[in-house]
């Protein structure tokens, strides 16, 4: 099981949602938990979102949501 930032359920980079498939919770649930550290810390779960963001990678590409690409001079 490893941790991805989700290309689907996302409102800004994927965190959120990444984390809530990866611990099994609803992502709104982290969301609001995530505004509420953050204002209550004034301003450091910014910091860590935006840590999160560049530190964890972007889930991998689902092959079945790729469109169908022919090869090139097929009609």
């Amino acid at each position: 099981k490893e941790l991805f930032r989700s290309r689907t359920n996302k409102m800004l980079g994927g965190v959120c949602g990444g984390l809530g498939r990866y611990m099994e919770v609803d992502p709104t649930v982290i969301r609001l938990v995530w505004v509420v550290v953050t204002l209550l810390s004034c301003g450091i779960g910014i910091i860590i979102y935006l840590a999160a963001w560049i530190l964890i990678p972007e889930s991998p590409e689902d092959p079945m949501q790729q469109p169908l690409q022919l090869p090139e001079g097929s009609p």
